[in-house]
């Protein structure tokens, strides 16, 4: 059996975009820098929550096992100190939760060569040898499923129902790739002559830089570094700086399931990167979110439609990149639609800290995430929506969720993605009008439709500018299944028996000088 824990490398940079150098500057935490109290075995974290109805004037601890609460870095098998520190907020309250080491462009070059250095080792290592590491991690995360949702909850605001499913997710991740690492198949190709045989190899690309968002902060991790690591590569991760906690919580479990792994940091976008990655002519595989449209036609069940409307778009409040933003309803269904969502609104949804079991929205990840939503809802009022539930910005983080009715595709809700609980609805009155506006995008991550007539699914899905489509459901994503867009949603594909390709190269070999 391979042996990986001392390859193992963590380091979090802030929120700016490093240049990689040779510098080796000297890091040193203060003394009480941390925010955190530990007592025994367990951290207590306690925090209140302002500005909100009376009922959420509680307060909300955080209790985690104390190995899953790390604030430094692991580069190359230590857990080390940073010249300064940055803190990490819990966005229901905007109170500080702690503070994490915040390492800078030598850490991260460091992270890189040791990655380099693993790769070496690793993609030695048998298939079944790496299947055994990935389903390991996969044990712990299933172990240690509670504590990890309660890192999500409190510094992303997810709900802890939805946290704990979150880390269910994750960690099926970790299951598929750790069964597809002893599938990853050459060939053997007819020759056209005697005297040579053709094969075609698979082998690892090497070092992968893997860069993961704040809103599904394990899962994004375990179905990028699955992939990478069931196909024999090593992995350099960065977190983003609003959820690192989660991500050091994995690095942990990564360590004492013997996995190769580097966390570093910066805030590059995806087009950023690749012109960085062109000058170098690195192979890029690239999620960039969505907009996704979400048609009701006349034939739909309409509970059915409101079921699946309210799980797409209000799951993590909204903030998932294939949440659906652009609701288009056929008029012969459009009243009873509107009627029968406002009930389930009125019904399913609870505004509060995720901590609290009653709640099903969290706050947004930051407060400029809500303006973002209350510009959107002030736009399109001032073009003439009608705000049917919700449409008020709360204290801090938080915003109602949002009913609009009477929208038409110029305002702003038809053309940015939200990211936030707003809902607004267009009528429309004939399948090659939904299409065109739903097609009227410069991305195309999800779709969603909703129809019994089976003819028009097929043209619909068919038609649909989009990498993903549902149809009669409103949650879609799956190990099993492929994840990826087209437009500028990105390139490649994650998940599936396809995802773990976007880390491998195909080698010929032709074998000649033989006998006939």
């Amino acid at each position: 059996m391979c042996k990986f824990y001392s390859y193992i490398v963590l380091a979090h940079l802030e929120g700016r975009t490093h240049k990689l150098h040779s510098e080796r500057p000297t890091h040193t935490l203060s003394p009480g820098m941390s925010a955190l109290c530990v007592l025994k075995t367990r951290c207590f974290l306690r925090q209140v929550l302002p500005g909100l109805p009376a009922a959420m004037h509680r307060h909300y601890s955080l209790d985690v096992s104390a190995p899953l609460l790390r604030t430094q870095g692991y580069v190359d098998g230590r857990w080390v100190s940073a010249a300064s520190v940055f803190p990490v907020l819990d966005p229901a309250t905007g109170k500080e939760i702690t503070r994490v080491a915040d390492c800078g462009a030598a850490e991260a070059k460091q992270a890189v060569d040791a990655a380099y250095k693993a790769f070496h080792s690793w993609k030695q290592c048998t298939a079944k040898e790496r299947s055994i590491l990935l389903r390991k991690w996969f044990d712990l995360l299933t172990l240690h499923k509670e504590d990890l949702a309660k890192l999500i909850t409190f510094e992303s605001g997810k709900p802890l129902r939805e946290a704990v499913g979150e880390i269910t997710y994750a960690a099926s991740f970790l299951e598929w790739f750790s069964e597809e690492a002893r599938r990853v198949y050459g060939d053997i190709v007819p020759s056209p002559a005697k005297d040579r045989k053709i094969l075609l190899l698979k082998q690892p690309v090497g070092v992968a830089s893997i860069i993961t968002p704040w809103n599904f902060p394990s899962a994004m991790i375990t179905r990028k570094v699955g992939a990478a690591l069931a196909a024999g590569c090593t992995v350099v991760v960065k977190p983003a700086e609003d959820t690192p906690l989660s991500a050091l919580a994995l690095a942990e479990l990564a360590e004492q399931a013997g996995i190769p792994i580097s966390f570093t940091g910066s805030t590059a976008t995806g087009k950023v990167l690749l012109k960085m990655a062109a000058d170098t002519v690195k192979k890029a595989s690239m999620e960039l979110g969505g907009h996704a449209p979400f048609i009701v036609f006349d034939s739909a069940d309409v509970d059915k439609a409101v079921a699946g409307a309210m799980g797409s778009k209000f799951r993590n409040s909204g903030q998932t990149c294939v949440c659906s933003n652009r609701f288009l309803v056929q008029s012969g269904i459009h009243d009873r639609f509107m009627e029968k969502l406002g009930q389930a609104m009125d019904a399913e949804l609870r505004v509060g800290h995720g901590s609290d079991p009653e709640t099903t929205q969290g706050p947004l990840i930051n407060a400029r995430a809500a303006e973002k939503v209350a510009h959107q809802v002030s736009d399109a009022v001032s073009r003439g929506a009608k705000v049917l539930k919700g449409g008020k910005r709360l204290d801090g983080s938080f915003m109602e969720p949002t009913l609009l009715a009477n929208v038409s595709t110029e305002m702003l809700c038809m053309k940015e993605e939200t990211f936030g609980p707003l809902l607004p609805v267009i009528r429309f009155n004939t399948e090659e009008e939904a299409l065109a506006i739903a097609n009227a995008s410069n991305v195309g991550l999800a779709g969603y439709c909703y129809s019994q007539d089976v003819s028009q699914i097929w043209r619909v899905a068919e038609a649909l500018e989009v990498g993903i489509v549902g149809i009669n459901e409103g949650l879609l994503s799956t190990p099993e299944a492929s994840f990826g867009g087209v437009k500028q949603s990105g390139l490649g594909c994650e998940g599936s028996k396809h995802g773990i390709k976007e880390y491998l190269e195909v080698k010929y070999m032709c074998f000649g000088g033989l006998k006939p």
